[in-house]
This record gives structure tokens, sequence and C-alpha cells, in this order.
């Protein structure tokens, strides 16, 4: 049997918040492995990188997804009862009713929706001085997927709304006021929908046919039992709250655009450069950290020891960076997915493995799509600069953003001739 590298620290937690993204990474390389074990969140646990280890982590047969993620996480991020939570025929059932709603007409609609609510924006932001992209993003995305689930939204709740998303995706990481924030915005989010939810199921309310809301209002189990309100708002949630988390990957395509000018051109010319330029960003910028499981039954895989229960983390950034699987993993270097064919085990930026089946996330097409919007916005709509500001991203926070929000100056709308890189 391998003998199975062990970090030297009493207890990684605080280690874990200090050094963020890189925490796994860090330890793989000190001991020239893909898979280690520390103490973490006060229990042993086994931290994995790499394609192999992804295959491994989504085996259904040898993990589970109960019980593994942080209470904090849940009471913030993803909420209690959720699909992330569930294991065998209950997540096949609750993934079918998520994929049921990602149709390629579904996906396309919710990208013309955030290309219109940019567009509008985009008037506003000729007119006037700097605009920080991060406190215009957030908004637009959660118009628009209001709009695609069915939910209604006034204007005058927008900002509230969005703050409570923005809590929530900020706090499962953040010790302190941050994760506080996130409390409050999950407890609130969660009475909003839950509300919607029953004013659905008694008719005072009308959900659009097909819509979020009417599918998941409305889903039966095997049994015939329509989901608990709660646990139908947490499913919801889970369709608007990752939507408007897809602000982070625009922020960091248009700064992707301003590091690397020459590719302006090359993804205003089609969408082929356009796809491998938006891959290649959910490839080498942070977005979620790790993944969490909990072992089934003991197991031994190449000569390493998985007690039963144990829980395992999933490095999925170290996976994304590492040069095993990607030549020269810390250039961002677009030209890498010319030709690429999916690999549900090497690029794992949103999860890996299975749509249908498995834990994959079952928005990653609708982020593809918002991000191909936002990019040929960016370079096909409008003019802008950069000024001066702070760009540096701190990879020990999570997740992480530019200190600067990214300021665009002088902005405006670029003349209908020019117009080749925006997708209606």
């Amino acid at each position: 049997m391998a003998t199975t590298p062990a970090d030297r620290s009493p207890e990684s937690t605080l280690a874990f918040f200090r050094e963020g993204y890189r925490f796994i990474s860090n330890r793989c390389e000190r001991y020239d492995t893909d898979i280690f074990t520390a103490r973490f969140l006060l229990e042993p646990t086994i931290f994995l990188r790499g394609r192999a280890a992804a295959e491994l982590f989504y085996d259904p047969e040898r993990f589970r997804r109960a019980g593994a993620a942080p209470k904090r996480g849940q009471r913030t991020l993803t909420g209690q009862g959720g699909v992330q939570g569930l294991d065998g025929p209950a997540h096949t059932d609750r993934k079918a009713m998520f994929m049921s709603i990602m149709t390629p007409s579904a996906v396309e609609r919710i990208g013309r929706l955030f290309a219109d609510e940019w567009r509008i924006r985009l008037a506003a932001w000729g007119g006037g001085g700097p605009v920080v992209l991060r406190d215009e993003v957030g908004p637009m995305l959660l118009r628009a997927v209001c709009a695609w689930a069915g939910v209604p939204l006034p204007e005058s709740e927008v900002g509230r709304r969005n703050a409570q998303m923005q809590a929530m995706i900020d706090g499962p990481a953040a010790l302190g006021p941050r994760h506080w924030r996130g409390l409050r915005g999950r407890l609130r989010a969660e009475r909003w929908i839950a509300d919607l939810v029953e004013r659905v199921r008694v008719g005072t309310v009308a959900a659009p046919e097909g819509s979020a809301l009417a599918v998941i209002a409305e889903h039966r189990d095997a049994e015939g039992r329509l989901l608990p309100r709660r646990v139908a708002a947490v499913e919801l949630i889970n369709v608007l709250r990752p939507t408007v988390a897809v602000d982070r990957y625009v922020l960091f395509a248009a700064l992707a655009l301003h590091d690397h000018p020459d590719w302006r051109d090359r993804v205003r010319a089609g969408d082929e450069p356009t796809e491998w330029f938006v891959q290649e960003v959910r490839r080498y910028y942070p977005f979620f950290p790790v993944a969490f499981a909990r072992v089934r039954h003991p197991f031994e895989w190449h000569g390493h020891h998985f007690p039963t229960d144990r829980r395992v983390l999933l490095d999925l950034y170290g996976t994304n960076h590492h040069p095993g699987i990607w030549s020269e993993p810390e250039r961002f270097r677009p030209e890498r997915f010319a030709g690429w064919r999916d690999d549900p085990y090497g690029f794992v930026p949103q999860g890996g493995g299975s749509h249908l089946g498995g834990h994959r996330c079952a928005g990653e097409w609708i982020t593809i799509e918002l991000m191909k919007q936002a990019v040929g916005l960016l370079t096909g709509a409008m003019d802008y600069r950069l000024p001066p500001q702070d760009l540096a991203l701190d990879l020990s926070k999570v997740p992480t953003l530019p200190p600067s929000g990214l300021v665009l100056a002088d902005v405006r709308g670029m003349p209908a001739a020019r117009r080749h890189g925006a997708r209606g």
C-alpha cells in the first residue's frame, strides 16, 4: 500500500482560508503528489487534484454527496435540501428536473435576454462618467434570469435581490461579516421565493408554461409528492444565484481582453475564436475552488486507502491548472481549445462528470452562452478604455475579483457598421 502524504499542520482550516485557491496545489507540489491528507474543519480529509482524481471523485458507486459539504456552505451558497446534496434515485429525479429546462432554445433565449439588458444599460453608460462593470453585470444577469425563469422582479427590487444573491455567493469561504451577510441573504431570498412558489401553487400567480418557476413549483417526486416549499425555493434559487455568479466570468473575460488585446479582433471575427476564448477564461481564471464528497464504502485507489465516510475534496482550480493535463497552464492561451473535445474530468470549472446523471453543473451551457454574449458585446457593440486601476487577482480570497471592480471609461456605443462581434 502506498503511503499517502499527510500535511504536517495539526489543523489546516485556517491555512485553507488564508491560501484560498492555491491551498491544495501548494501541498501537492510540496509533496510531489496529487493526493494528500490533512485535518480540515476538525476532521481527517483527503485532498485530490488532476484528471484521474476527478474521474474517481465523480464515481457515484464510491462517493456520496449527502453530508459532504460543510454546513456553512449549505447555509449560504447552495441551501439545504437541494440537488447538490442528493444521491441515487433522488438525485437522478431532481437533476432531470433541472435538465428539462436547459434546452438549446432556452439557453439561446436567456442569452438574448442578457444581451438586451446590456444594450439598455449601454445607452445609459454612454452619457455618464466611469462605469464599474462589477456593479452593472450582476443586476443585468438577475433581470435576464428572472425574466427567463418566470420570476416576477419589479425594478424597485433589483438592487435588494442582487445584493442577496451576491451575499450568498460571497459567504461560504468568508469569516465574520461577509459570512453573516451570506446567511442573511440566503434567509431572505428563500422567504421571497418560497412565498412565490406557494402563490403559484394556489393559483394567485401564473407561472409561464415550461419556465423554471413552473417546472420547480409543479415538480413531483417518484412518490408523486410536491417538493416542500422551502426545498422548491432552494432549487429555484439554484437557477437564479448561479446565473448571477456568471458576473465573475464576465469580469474575467473583460480583464482577459484588456490583458490580451490581440484577442479582441480575433473574437470579433467569428464564433470559433470566441468559443476558444470563453473556454480559456473558464479554465484560467478562478471560479469554484473545490468540490466535496464522502466515501461510501472503504476502497483502495492506486494503493491509497479511502475509509468509509471520509470527507474528500477535489481541487477544481488546481485540476484546471494541472501541468500534467495542460501545457503551460499558467499562460492564457485560448488557441489550446482549437480542435478540443470535451473532457469531463480534465476540464472542470463547474464540476466534472456527466451533466445528465452526475453532479456537473446543470447550468454550464447557460454560463457559456452568457459569456459569449458578453464577449461579443464588449468587442462588437461598444468602445471603452480601462483607466489606471488595481486589477490584481488575490487568489487567497474565495471568490476573488479585481479590487477595482473593473472600471470602464469613455464608454460609447460602437457604430453599427463595426458591430460584427455582438451576437443578437
